[in-house]
C-alpha cells in the first residue's frame, strides 16, 4: 500500500515538473522571439493574469523597440506598474519616477506620479532608523497633492503623511530623550526645547515638558555649588512651564517633589 502512495507521489511531482518546465519553455520561446507584436501580447497576457515578473520581462524586452510609437507610453507604464505589482518598490519607484519625467501628458501620469508615493512609502523605515526616506516620501506626496489637487487618491495620500509625520514625530522625540536617558542633561534641555519649538503640536509635548523640568533638575542637583542657584531657577521656571499648560499632568507628583526641592534650596518656601 505504502509503495503505491510514494508511486502516486511520484506521478504528480513528475506532472507537476513537466508542465512547470512547459510553461517555462514557453516563455523562454517567446521571450528569445524577434516578433514584437507577439511579445507585446504575451506581455498584456502575462500582466493580466498576475504574472508580473514575466510581464515586466517581456516589456523591457520590446520597450526601445516601440519608442516613439502610440504604444510608447502603455509599455512603459505598464512596465513601472508590473515592478510594482510584483512589489519590487525599488525598481517601481526608479521606472515611475522615469515615467513621469519622460511622459508628462501621458493618461497614466497621475497613476504613476501616485504609485511612486506608494513605492517610496513602503521603503521607509521604522522610526529607529534612517528618516531621510521618510522625508522623501512626504517630499514626493506633498508634490502629488499640488499637481493633483482633485485626484481621487487624496484620502490614501494624506493617510500615508499621517502615518510618516506621526513615525518622525516619535523619531525625533526619542533622539531628544536618549540624552536624558544617558545623562547628558544639558543636553537634553538643549535637545527637548529644540525638538518643542521644530514640532509645537507632537503628540508628545507633555512628556518632553517633563523631561526638561527633570534634566533641569538633575543638571542643577550635580551642579557645582556657584551654578545652581541659577539652575534651580531654571527647575522652578520649567515646573511651571508643563503644569500651566497640564495642571493635572501625569508627572505631577514628581514635577511637585522637583518644585519643592528647588524652592527649599532657594529658601522660597
Amino acid at each position: 500500500m505504502k509503495s503505491k502512495h510514494l508511486l502516486h507521489f511520484l506521478v504528480v511531482i513528475m506532472m507537476v515538473g513537466l508542465v512547470l518546465t512547459s510553461c517555462t519553455s514557453a516563455f523562454d520561446k517567446v521571450l528569445k522571439s524577434t516578433d514584437s507584436e507577439l511579445k507585446y501580447q504575451k506581455a498584456m497576457e502575462y500582466y493580466n493574469l498576475k504574472k508580473y515578473s514575466r510581464a515586466a520581462a517581456l516589456f523591457d524586452n520590446i520597450v526601445l523597440i516601440y519608442r516613439g510609437t502610440p504604444r510608447d507610453d502603455s509599455i512603459n507604464f505598464y512596465l513601472a506598474k508590473s515592478f510594482f505589482l510584483d512589489k519590487d518598490m525599488y525598481s517601481a519607484e526608479h521606472y515611475l519616477n522615469l515615467f513621469r519625467q519622460t511622459f508628462p501628458r501621458s493618461q497614466f501620469t497621475e497613476e504613476a506620479t501616485f504609485l511612486r508615493c506608494v513605492s517610496i512609502y513602503n521603503t521607509t523605515h521604522r522610526p529607529s532608523l534612517d528618516p531621510r526616506p521618510s522625508h522623501q516620501a512626504l517630499a514626493a506626496m506633498t508634490e502629488f497633492l499640488y499637481l493633483y489637487p482633485s485626484t481621487e487618491w487624496a484620502p490614501q495620500i494624506r493617510k500615508m503623511q499621517d502615518d510618516l509625520f506621526g513615525r518622525l514625530d516619535e523619531k525625533a522625540f526619542n533622539s531628544a530623550a536618549l540624552y536624558h536617558k544617558i545623562e547628558e542633561y544639558k543636553a537634553a534641555v538643549m535637545a527637548l526645547k529644540t525638538t518643542l519649538k521644530d514640532n509645537p503640536d507632537t503628540k508628545y509635548r507633555e512628556d518632553i515638558l517633563f523631561l526638561i523640568l527633570s534634566s533641569s533638575y538633575r543638571l542643577a542637583k550635580n551642579s557645582v555649588p556657584e551654578r545652581q542657584r541659577d539652575r534651580y531657577q531654571a527647575v522652578i521656571d520649567e515646573y511651571y512651564n508643563i503644569i500651566s499648560e497640564y495642571p493635572e499632568s501625569k508627572y505631577k507628583r514628581s514635577a511637585d517633589s522637583m518644585h519643592a526641592e528647588a524652592l527649599d534650596f532657594l529658601g522660597k518656601k
